[in-house]
């Protein structure tokens, strides 16, 4: 197998990620982190030079297939969590030693326990992975403490991460008729709101920024300081989950702030395709676009769902007392408030993949987690930034499962087709789409397994089997809530099979196998 188209492109990606690099030195500068300034621009000047080498060197390759396509995302994103590791590293390390004399120095208030767990090379790119396939698991003990300067590259990777770095590379750096089309559907978005797939992405950026300053404006007014709004929104949209403070949005308590930011993860969970068609004045795409339609019940039956479980574990209960905008709320009317307000805000951080939590969930019922679980599986809508397997394959799943249990009550001879969104698909066309499902479910559901058994195999016996699920769903569900397993002193073996499951997660599985199947038949590894 040829790996020119491979190379060319990878470099495109690792030059786009560069500049990422050197544009945040400008936040250090703002806020006179002056001695991370030289970490950034050397974390920068690495990719850079890979980047232009490998561009020139493979400048007039092959065509780009759908194989290559496939391999060139999948490696993309593995070498962009790799080079984004850099940052986290280097600054950590710069904060140790202190090189630099005068105005470049370090303030000793910077050297915490906290930026301390970046000097470990696999806690970075943790750290990284995380971030850049949307994430948000963290190896931080306390997000607060962090340089500004890192808080935002957290927030930028993730950002960057949400829509996708492979959109963000094609968008800016492709030729039209360049392999484009498929390196964006590699990444598993097959809608297209232009002809030119160029255009399309741009568009979807163009919308992405749009709701990215709507978010930050919400988040503003209900009250969060302008830094926060600023990080807060960027994840939020990007349904990442990475946060500026120890415990997330629930550092702030103040129930404004957690009922603003639900509208942001549900923008995030809905295809940016049919955000375009509503901007656009169609607005019936809220009720006649597939995912859509399902994405309102399932949000709101969830929500339901998780609180009456809440609710009847009494997890909030009576005694305690509740302040809401200067209103002091006792007895049952606390306890409904704090349900309802928990379980509404924690679902939809779950089922959009957001990750962002309010309140402890390590020590919810079974089945709370359990319920939480299921939601990270399954996901919200594709062509979103979200994770999971995706509402269009579990509606495909169930409405194939059960037109082919009708079908028993048919005669052999009957033509029949079954109606999944506007399309009227056909016995051959609905094995097609249902094959498709049923292989990506399958796998997923395999190496969740799997990632299942070493977190069991590994981690402290304290934790029960729900938290080890509820973890290993949000890490390969790419969510980043967590039951408390996720940390600096977390096993190795299990730091490393979240980031393959976070990584394949992102990817949905088959263009991992196939960059990892490619690269063992190049170099002789498989027969």
């Amino acid at each position: 197998m040829r790996l020119t188209p491979l190379a060319r492109d990878l470099g495109r990606i690792l030059t786009a990620l560069a500049g990422l690099i050197f544009a945040s030195t400008a936040v250090s500068v703002v806020w006179g982190e002056f001695y991370a300034v030289p970490a950034l621009v050397a974390s920068g000047l690495v990719p850079l030079a890979i980047g232009v080498a490998l561009t020139r060197s493979f400048e007039r390759p092959d065509d780009v297939g759908k194989l290559h396509g496939m391999m060139i995302a999948a490696g993309g994103w593995f070498l962009v969590a790799v080079f984004g590791t850099f940052p986290f590293l280097l600054v950590a390390w710069t904060v140790a030693v202190d090189p630099f004399p005068g105005a470049l120095s370090v303030p000793a208030s910077v050297d915490t326990p906290t930026l301390t767990a970046f000097r470990d090379p696999l806690n970075s790119f943790f750290e990284s992975m995380s971030g850049i396939t949307g994430t948000g698991l963290t190896m931080t003990d306390d997000e607060g403490a962090l340089p500004r300067t890192l808080q935002w590259w957290r927030t930028l990777i993730e950002y960057v991460g949400g829509v996708g770095v492979i959109v963000l590379t094609t968008a800016i750096l492709a030729r039209p008729g360049s392999g484009s089309l498929t390196l964006y559907e590699s990444e598993a978005r097959s809608e297209k709101i232009h002809p030119s797939i160029v255009t399309t992405v741009r568009t979807i950026w163009w919308i992405f920024l749009l709701f990215t300053f709507l978010s930050m404006g919400v988040l503003w007014l209900a009250g969060m300081p302008a830094w926060d709004a600023i990080n807060h929104g960027m994840t939020g949209l990007a349904t990442g989950g990475f946060s500026v403070t120890d415990a997330s949005i629930g550092e702030y308590g103040k129930p404004l702030i957690e009922f603003a930011m639900i509208p942001v993860m549900v923008l995030g969970s809905i295809a940016f395709p049919v955000h375009y068609l509503i901007l656009r004045g169609d607005l019936k795409n809220l009720y006649t676009d597939l995912q859509t339609r399902w994405i309102w019940p399932y949000f709101g039956l969830g929500s339901v769902v998780l609180v009456g479980m809440l609710a009847l574990d009494g997890t909030f209960p009576a005694s305690r007392v509740t302040v809401v905008e200067g209103v002091v709320l006792t007895g049952s009317t606390a306890s409904l408030f704090q349900t309802v307000r928990y379980g509404l805000f924690q679902f939809v951080s779950a089922a959009s993949c957001t990750g962002f939590g309010t309140t402890g969930i390590g020590d919810w019922s079974a089945s709370a987690q359990v319920t939480m679980s299921l939601a990270m599986v399954v996901g919200a809508a594709a062509g979103s930034t979200v994770g999971g397997i995706k509402l269009v394959r579990f509606i495909t799943l169930s409405k194939g499962t059960a037109f082919r249990i009708r079908g028993v009550f048919y005669p052999e001879s009957a033509v029949r087709y079954l109606n999944l969104n506007g399309r009227h698909l056909s016995d051959e066309e609905l094995r097609q789409e249902f094959e498709e499902a049923a292989i990506i479910a399958f796998l997923w559901v395999l190496f969740l397994a799997v990632g299942l058994a070493v977190l069991l195999s590994t981690v402290d016996p304290s934790f029960t089997l729900e938290n080890a699920l509820f973890e290993i769903a949000s890490a390969q569900g790419n969510v980043g809530l967590s039951s408390g397993i996720t940390g600096p002193d977390m096993p190795t073996p299990a730091k490393v099979t979240f980031l393959f499951n976070m990584w394949i997660g992102r990817l949905e599985i088959i263009p991992v196998l196939v960059l990892l199947r490619g690269l063992f038949g190049t170099f002789g590894l498989y027969r």
